[in-house]
């Protein structure tokens, strides 16, 4: 039967337990919920006391830090891990990179991380299979020295996870302020619970590291409903007993030839010429660029048909209009305002823009509401670039225009287009305009299909006399007209005979002025003359 020893026992026997490995080590897998395959794992220190039995880390760790012996035990599973690493790659078994802990009592000795360099080097394992672990306590009144830590350890080659991230009472300011490459989030920040205010807060926090291009493990996951949370607000890695308890070095290694193994995915990486960190300063040259110099810009997260609105600056909430603010764009679903249609149109761009890498455009009718405006349809036009990618996730920059206006003149005009072609189809009119300045008349629909017009005509009225639609001996008098609009001449109208049928057509033209009255371009149209016109 196991027995704790006491404060005095363990002190004393910490040594005899160190040579005679009673201290070893247990391993707890780390597992990618996304996919089931095995990202790395955590070797945790355990006692075995040849007289008292199994000792536990809450009962005899304390005591070490208070004695500063902790170091020793420290070293002591750091060794334990290179050697089972060396084992690993002599009887060619697949790696996976292996946390270690360092306490704030090891950071505090000089020469520690020189000492973990030379066991490494000892049993030649790759640093990259050997991770760091420490805690946000460490920083706590030393904050210069874990910085220096983590440089020297950093110049090595190794990469330092964040341990029980969430557990203190001062996390955001130790993560702003320490180079950490990997956060391990403590699951009894959310106690046992899914969602809810905690959720909510580790949400934001999994987005944030995110931006910090730093992955996440949840450590303390023990159900399916936690796990399956985590991973939808973006975090697929964990650790727990979900998937696995602290096992033997042999059950380590069954695992680790039964379960199939993958790296840690890069985290969110921006285009090369973006630092978040600048973006998200409020008095960085990158947000009052974005404030201020450029138009309505947005920066939104997409996966797998999921977005969200990270941020918006001023002008492009003054674009959408409805008198909204930046906190009900913020707060909103960001797919409500579109219909199926204009959806898979706004989705399909952002598609192109993840394959393509470079700018996509496309115009989307969206349907907004406010209390003082009522509901509105706005036609936007989004031009979007994806700058940067985590996974699945996009981060992805647009820059929108409000086209309405010009979207309703077109379809008044269309409209108006439309009830011309139709009126003329009737009255026999055939239209054209003239402009003036470059001599180029574009023809009607009707003047395209029944007399065989080019769209655009050049160097009129040249052409159509050599073509014969106008006959030769009208040929000076239509020069003169053209003469008389460029001088300015409102209006001219004459019966003229056209096409080789010389078919008479009472022929117009209405001249339009530029802003300082110079003529600009001359609407021409010719109308079949019936009999009664003829008598009067």
């Amino acid at each position: 039967m196991d027995r704790q020893m006491d404060a005095k026992e363990i002190v004393g026997k910490i040594d005899d337990a160190i040579a005679n490995n009673e201290i070893f080590v247990v391993y707890q897998p780390q597992i990618n919920h996304a996919t089931g395959r095995m990202v790395g794992a955590e070797a945790l220190m355990r006692w075995r006391d040849s007289e008292k039995g199994m000792q536990y880390p809450g009962d005899f760790i304390p005591i070490l830090e208070e004695n500063d012996l902790i170091y020793k035990a420290d070293l002591h599973v750091f060794e334990l891990i290179c050697k089972f690493q060396k084992r690993c790659i002599e009887e060619k078994i697949s790696l996976v990179p292996i946390s270690f802990n360092m306490s704030r009592y090891d950071i505090y000795k000089n020469d520690y991380v020189d000492e973990i360099e030379r066991i490494r080097r000892e049993y030649d394992v790759p640093v990259k299979y050997l991770r760091v672990e420490i805690t946000e306590s460490s920083a706590i009144g030393g904050l210069e020295l874990i910085t220096k830590v983590l440089d020297k350890l950093h110049e090595y080659g190794y990469i330092v996870e964040m341990d029980d991230f969430g557990s203190g009472y001062s996390s955001l300011n130790v993560l702003k302020d320490l180079d950490v490459d990997i956060i391990k989030l403590d699951m009894r920040f959310i106690s046992g619970k899914v969602g809810g205010r905690g959720g909510t807060i580790l949400g934001s926090v999994v987005q944030m590291t995110k931006w910090l291009e730093t992955p996440v493990i949840a450590e303390g996951v023990e159900t399916i409903e936690q796990a399956d949370y985590m991973k939808s607000i973006g975090c697929n890695y964990i650790q727990g007993y979900l998937y696995s308890k602290p096992i033997t070095e042999t059950q380590f290694i069954d695992k680790l030839t039964m379960t199939e193994h993958e790296p840690m995915e890069q985290p969110l990486k921006l285009i090369s010429t973006m630092d978040a960190g600048k973006f998200w300063d409020p008095q960085s040259l990158e947000t009052i660029i974005f404030s201020n110099f450029v138009g309505g810009a947005a920066i939104f997260t997409y996966e797998n048909g999921k977005t969200e609105v990270l941020r918006v600056n001023h002008k492009y909430v003054v674009e959408l209009g409805m008198n909204m603010s930046e906190n009900d764009i913020l707060g909103s679903d960001p797919w409500a305002i579109y219909d199926e249609n204009n959806r898979k149109l706004y989705e399909d761009t952002i598609q192109r823009a993840i394959k393509s890498g470079d700018e996509e455009m496309c115009e989307t009718w969206r349907t907004f509401y406010s209390d003082c405006c009522g509901e509105d349809k706005v036609c936007i036009r989004t031009n979007m670039r994806v700058i940067g990618q985590a996974g699945e996730q996009y981060l992805v920059y647009a820059m929108i225009q409000n086209v309405t206006k010009e979207k309703k003149q077109y379809a008044n005009i269309a409209e108006s287009e439309r009830k011309f072609r139709m009126a003329s189809e009737h009255a026999n009119i055939y239209a054209w305009e003239y402009m003036i300045a470059t001599k180029e008349m574009r023809p009607c629909f009707r003047c395209m299909r029944d007399l065989n017009l080019p769209p655009i005509i050049k160097n009129y009225p040249d052409p159509v006399f050599e073509s014969g639609l106008f006959p030769e001996d009208y040929k000076e008098m239509y020069y003169d007209w053209m003469r008389q609009l460029e001088e300015g001449v409102p209006h001219l109208e004459a019966i003229i005979p056209l096409t080789v049928g010389r078919v008479p057509f009472h022929v117009r033209y209405t001249l339009e002025y530029d802003e300082n009255g110079k003529p600009l371009k001359a609407y021409g149209s010719a109308t079949l003359v019936v009999d009664n016109e003829e008598t009067d």
